[in-house]
């Protein structure tokens, strides 16, 4: 008897219909955004030191960098980051084709990427780095589309990016790059199976459903993939502030309250429980843990701050230590009931069931300019090349001329 179409063919079948113009705009705003997040990130000390040292290639290093602000793109009930996965497998400049086509491998990766993820379970979650894997097949589905593979050779891409898929959260409780690492990992795995499929080398078709496969090993209870006519990247959420996702629902609570002039300690947080897990943190002694602080991001807004990058440095951390100590943050089990689809919270009464920058609270063309040049004043460049970014993402249809404009940038 004939085995039934396994799901990683399922979906390559899926991925092969015809994207259309206003899918394409959007996706052009997922791609300034990550250019906007790689500018912001050129300070950090690894550009300019390990970085050099690991590749002279402009888009391993910005794959690297996309992350490091804390942020790129996100979707929230697959609750991983797209853009640093998947546009700079898009860009590489010896898959030359049209422009268009190129947006469009990036809108499959991210289709791609975000089905499975948003078939893994809390359990998955709670030890593995969702960005991570389900990024590596988000990355494959994008290089095979580029190499102009059919849906079996996709499918193939799939399977052996999955083969390979991981990624530990215990990262988190060590101050380590791993995180940024996986983003290199994504990009090179996702290169390699893709390049294998166009090969016709064949890969295991049931690896997320089979016996021994990643729903198995991480997973209690998997979610059903389903099979949209809209393309996900329109579900794809923008990022305002330069925290973890987790803390944004409490920063854009403290932001309403301070237009009332309402922002009063002491500070009374209610989240979901995944925001506590990844983000209670009253006394963050590094970058990366103000980031994910609850504490700090309801001390930077009480002190009149905007939570850009400048706000969770280790001036900003020692500056606020008094604000964040009136901070007290616990779970509201109806707020966790409604997550991942609503990022929501609670602050000294007020609740907001969704964020800024989710498609209920959108953002738009102007919100990610702004975001672009904020970013690129913040990591040292002129406001021409904020400029030039804008046009050659929005407007252009040169991949060529974005690979340039990172050489200069990460020189």
């Amino acid at each position: 008897m004939k085995n039934p179409i396994s799901l990683t063919e399922q979906l390559a079948k899926h991925l092969m219909r015809p994207v259309d113009d206003a899918t394409r705009a959007r996706a052009r705003l997922h791609l300034l955004d990550w250019l906007a997040c790689v500018a912001g990130a050129r300070p950090d000390p690894k550009q300019s030191t390990s970085l050099s040292a690991l590749s002279d290639h402009s888009l391993i290093r910005a794959s690297w960098l996309g992350n490091v602000l804390e942020m790129d793109d996100i979707h929230r009930t697959a609750i991983l980051h797209p853009g640093p996965a998947i546009w700079p497998i898009t860009m590489r400049k010896f898959w030359a084709k049209t422009f268009d086509a190129q947006l469009d491998a990036g809108i499959r990766g991210y289709e791609a990427m975000i089905a499975i993820g948003e078939t893994f379970d809390a359990s998955h979650y709670a030890h593995f780095h969702n960005t991570s894997t389900a990024g590596v097949f988000g990355a494959a589905a994008t290089g095979a589309n580029l190499l102009a593979c059919n849906a079996h050779q996709t499918a193939n891409a799939l399977g052996f990016a999955g083969s390979v898929s991981g990624g530990l959260w215990q990262m988190r409780h060590e101050g380590s790059d791993a995180k940024q690492w996986h983003l290199l990992n994504i990009l090179q795995t996702g290169e390699n199976a893709a390049r294998s499929a166009g090969a016709h080398f064949e890969a295991p078709k049931q690896i997320l459903e089979g016996p021994q496969g990643l729903y198995a090993a991480t997973c209690r209870e998997p979610k059903p993939m389903t099979f949209p006519d809209q393309w996900r990247i329109h579900e794809v959420s923008f990022k305002p502030w330069a925290a973890c996702r987790h803390a944004h629902p409490v920063i854009d609570c403290a932001l309403e309250l301070r237009a009332a002039g309402k922002l009063q300690p002491p500070f009374v947080v209610e989240t979901y429980a995944d925001a506590i897990n990844f983000c209670d943190k009253s006394n963050p002694q590094t970058q990366v843990e103000a980031k994910f602080s609850l504490q700090h991001a309801v001390a930077v807004i009480a002190d009149g701050r905007d939570a850009t990058p400048a706000d969770f440095t280790q001036d900003a951390i020692s500056a606020l230590a008094q604000l964040r100590a009136q901070v007290t943050v616990s779970e509201a089990p109806e707020i966790t009931a409604r997550y991942p689809a609503h990022f929501g919270a609670r602050l000294n009464g007020l609740e907001l069931i969704d964020c800024r920058g989710d498609p209920e609270r959108p953002v738009g063309e102007t919100e990610i300019i702004a975001k672009m040049h904020m970013l690129a004043h913040w990591g040292g460049l002129p406001a021409e090349e904020a400029d030039r970014a804008v046009e050659l993402a929005l407007h252009g249809d040169d991949a060529g001329a974005i690979i340039t404009l990172l050489d200069d940038w990460l020189k």
